[in-house]
């Protein structure tokens, strides 16, 4: 596999400039950043209704933020 980058333009295969390499690099660094911190979101979503869960289940107090997961 060719470790070249290259980008069509008019049916015509350019390789990419190290600037526009680079600015790809950034943008995917950028993009797996906002993933991991969508899923952490999502994870701490997932805890915060476990543990309203168990503490609905125990009869202990919930949290504000574990009484607005539940779903009337």
């Amino acid at each position: 596999m060719s470790d070249k980058l290259y980008k069509a333009i008019n049916n015509e295969k350019i390789e990419l400039t190290a600037e526009e390499i680079a600015e790809l690099e950034t943008k995917q660094a950028e993009g797996l950043a906002s993933a991991e911190e969508f899923q952490a979101e999502i994870q701490a979503q997932k805890d915060l209704k476990a543990s309203a869960k168990a503490k609905l289940i125990a009869g202990e107090a919930l949290t504000e933020d574990e009484a607005n997961t539940i779903v009337l």
